[in-house]
């Protein structure tokens, strides 16, 4: 009988820091219903050989916030979601709560959609209390963990991130979950997660660590609390937990943070990932380097050998073939590797893809479009990795493709 490899589950072992892990890879049907909607060509037959070759888990698979397309983002069953789909690394986006204490979260203030804070006793905390929506406005709620303690944050349940502007009610606020993705992994529990759980958690799973330091909500310094100490003590986080620096991935979108661990940590700073914002910088445009401030090679000089733009940024278009951008070859050409997000976060891409395929909608219009956009990013741009909100695509595509 024929069995597809999505139906099977691959053992590997993947060694971290020198400890060897069982370690089970399972993508199930997705990569294959995307592989059967591509055009006949080149691309689709490489990959259709591949349907019953081993998966491994590769580090350039790296789940975004967990897999967060079905599963709540930044909790423990998320994660574990993408340790199974061969993530070879995983994200824990880090801020902190009114004690201090560092938990997974994908900004300080998300907690009106990310979790049930506004069903709970702790509604009373959030900065925006609910306001309904009426024929002027939206409604609206700002709750942020900087004004709860670890205690209280860890009594939360999480959800899937979105909220319904329209309503009229909480309830109906915190339901609001796209039509694409589900709430069927969230409908009893979310676990959240603090960030040193994370890491004993991805432990367990095998996979190496790409925390983020997030922006604060509140200014800082926040009670004595600088900048600067938040910066180490996510870093003291992985030192006490007697994790390597060759196994971290420290991000930030502030460069400051990123040169103060290049300074402070060298050996984490090594592998620290300056997330590349500036297209909200007036006057950046990715097409013309004469825009960017600082130059690729100013980075390279500061000592930041990583750089994370969205998917977008590295890629433009010659006629229907989709290119490396002049912000990819001139970070290539300054001797920085290059990660980037986000893939599988778009939803449907029947009508081009939308935010992170900007650059190249007019050749996005199906779903099978996401192995051409990875394609092109991996053969053309020369990406190192790339997140995903669902690992399995990229774990299959790297697999197949016998990345590292």
């Amino acid at each position: 009988m024929y069995v597809r490899k999505s139906l099977l589950m691959t053992a590997a072992m993947v060694t971290l820091s020198g400890v060897a892990f069982a370690a089970e890879v399972e993508v199930g049907p997705r990569p294959y219903y995307l592989i059967d909607r591509m055009p006949e060509g080149p691309l689709k037959t490489k990959l259709k050989a591949c349907e019953n070759t081993p998966l491994k888990r590769t580090a350039f698979s790296i789940g975004h916030r967990g897999a967060p397309m079905q599963f709540p983002e930044h909790t423990a069953e998320s994660y574990r979601a993408a340790g199974r789909m061969g993530a070879g690394i995983i994200e824990c986006d880090v801020t902190f709560t009114k004690d201090k204490e560092l938990v997974c979260r994908h900004a300080q203030n998300d907690l009106a959609t990310t979790t049930n804070i506004l069903g709970s006793e702790l509604a009373d905390t959030c900065v925006t209390p609910f306001a309904a929506a009426t024929a002027d406005d939206k409604a609206r709620a700002e709750c942020r963990t900087s004004e709860i303690t670890l205690a209280e944050f860890k009594s939360l349940t999480g959800k899937m991130d979105a909220a319904d502007k329209t309503a009229t009610t909480a309830e109906g606020f915190m339901d609001g979950t796209a039509g694409w993705r589900t709430d069927l992994y969230s409908a009893e529990t979310g676990t959240l997660m603090t960030h040193a759980e994370s890491i004993e958690l991805f432990k367990t799973l095998g996979v190496k660590f790409t925390p983020e330091l997030k922006s604060p909500s509140v200014e800082m310094p926040f009670e004595g609390f600088t900048q600067e100490m938040y910066a180490q003590k996510m870093i003291d986080e992985y030192k006490a937990a007697g994790i390597p620096a060759s196994d971290v991935f420290a991000q930030s979108f502030n460069l400051d943070d990123v040169r103060y661990w290049i300074e402070h940590e060298p050996e984490f700073g090594k592998q620290a990932v300056y997330l590349d914002g500036r297209y909200d910088v007036e006057g950046f445009d990715y097409l013309n380097t004469d825009t960017f401030e600082p130059s690729m090679q100013d980075l390279a000089d500061m000592g930041v050998n990583y750089i994370a733009p969205p998917m977008w940024m590295l890629v433009t278009t010659d006629g229907d073939d989709i290119v490396a951008s002049p912000y990819a070859k001139s970070a290539k050409d300054a001797g920085l590797k290059i990660i980037t997000w986000t893939l599988e976060r778009s939803g449907p891409l029947a009508t081009g893809g939308g935010w992170y395929y900007q650059s190249v909608k007019d050749t996005i219009d199906t779903d099978a479009d996401t192995f051409t956009m990875l394609h092109a990013l991996n053969e053309k741009v020369g990406i190192e990795g790339i997140f995903s909100d669902w690992p399995a695509t990229v774990t299959y595509y790297a697999s197949c493709m016998d990345l590292n």
